[in-house]
């Protein structure tokens, strides 16, 4: 394949041919490096299958047994030794939280017996951290990489483990430009875009952390409208239509309104605790910056009393069902905990 066919690829937009064509020439770039990955939930899982899909050695830790042959499946290098990714070109963390992201950069002897990738990587590796984590820690963690010569980008997503299988992800990525550039090809293998948002990875964070506060809200405000539909005796998947087919078309409110329209609320999907702690998040970036945000707060709380109710194993959709209890509204049969 030609560089010039590439680098027209590679800037295109578009979907189809030129979104294949840049993929093939993302893994033509990266496939004599060796990825490193952390983190093999059901997103971290999809990511890391479709780099090895794409051709990629990719060793994948796992800390359990039995999950070492299904990674085999996937075309991963299983290893229970974290030692063994150190001699990675790049080290992906895909992590719940930041304590568990400085679990892994800086060691726990509980754990792992050993000081962490910070100590263990190789000068001129990259540490790509996907998680939705703190900006305070993400600037803590690119500080520690820094005093040691490795790279770190902080690039969170945009999707839900469905999107992350079809590679369409939406990648927020922030860092050094020369760092961004090395990880563009793996961004490309992973989603269907990628938004550089500059050279502090902690600023991509904190995109990340916004975008997700604007679901949140928008997931309270479709429950609080669905609620008031329902009780008032009409059908609010005609309600759903009208809203979709007129001012309010985004994906939230087409994937996550069927879902409250239908009481569909899965075990599965982003759970209410994982909700929380980014809610959290982001009201402290809001109190450190002297920016109320009410709205945020009204989902906190709202996301407090589903766990109390038992409902912490359910997607954040479930939001909508919070709101149709509170406006005394019968639990579908089936629906929810309990």
């Amino acid at each position: 394949m030609h560089d010039e066919n590439c680098g027209s690829a590679l800037i295109s937009d578009t979907s189809g041919t030129s979104k294949d064509l840049a993929r093939n020439c993302s893994a033509s770039k990266i496939t004599e490096d060796r990825i490193g990955f952390i983190g093999l939930g059901r997103m971290g899982r999809a990511m890391a299958g479709n780099l090895a899909g794409a051709g990629c050695k990719v060793t994948a830790f796992y800390r359990r047994s039995e999950h070492a042959q299904d990674l085999a499946n996937l075309g991963l290098e299983p290893s229970n030794d974290i030692e063994e990714l150190f001699d990675c070109d790049f080290l992906i963390t895909m992590l719940p939280d930041d304590a568990a992201v400085r679990e892994v950069v800086f060691g726990s002897a509980s754990q792992f017996g050993l000081d962490g990738l910070v100590s263990g990587l190789a000068s001129d590796a990259v540490h790509i951290s996907m998680s939705t984590i703190s900006p305070s820690a993400s600037m803590q963690f690119a500080e520690a990489h820094r005093k040691f010569d490795q790279g770190y980008v902080a690039a969170p997503v945009f999707g839900n483990p469905d999107a992350a299988k079809a590679r369409e992800l939406y990648v927020i990525a922030g860092g050094a430009s020369d760092q961004l550039q090395r990880c563009q090809p793996i961004f490309d293998l992973l989603g269907q875009r990628t938004f550089l948002i500059g050279s502090e990875p902690a600023n991509a964070n904190l995109v990340k952390l916004a975008g997700n506060m604007m679901t949140a809200t928008t997931l309270e405000m479709l429950g609080e409208v669905m609620a008031l539909i329902r009780k008032r005796g009409l059908d609010p998947n005609q309600f759903l239509d009208v809203l979709t087919s007129t001012m309010f078309g985004s994906r939230v409110h087409k994937i996550y309104g069927a879902k409250i329209a239908a009481q569909d609320y899965p075990e599965s999907g982003f759970a209410f605790p994982l909700a929380l702690k980014d809610v959290r998040l982001a009201l402290a970036e809001g109190e450190a910056a002297n920016v109320p945000m009410p709205s945020v707060a009204v989902v906190r709380d709202r996301l407090i009393t589903g766990i109390a109710r038992g409902y912490g194993k359910l997607d954040w959709s479930a939001l909508g069902l919070m709101a149709a209890e509170e406006a005394g509204l019968a639990r579908r049969a089936g629906t929810g905990s309990g």
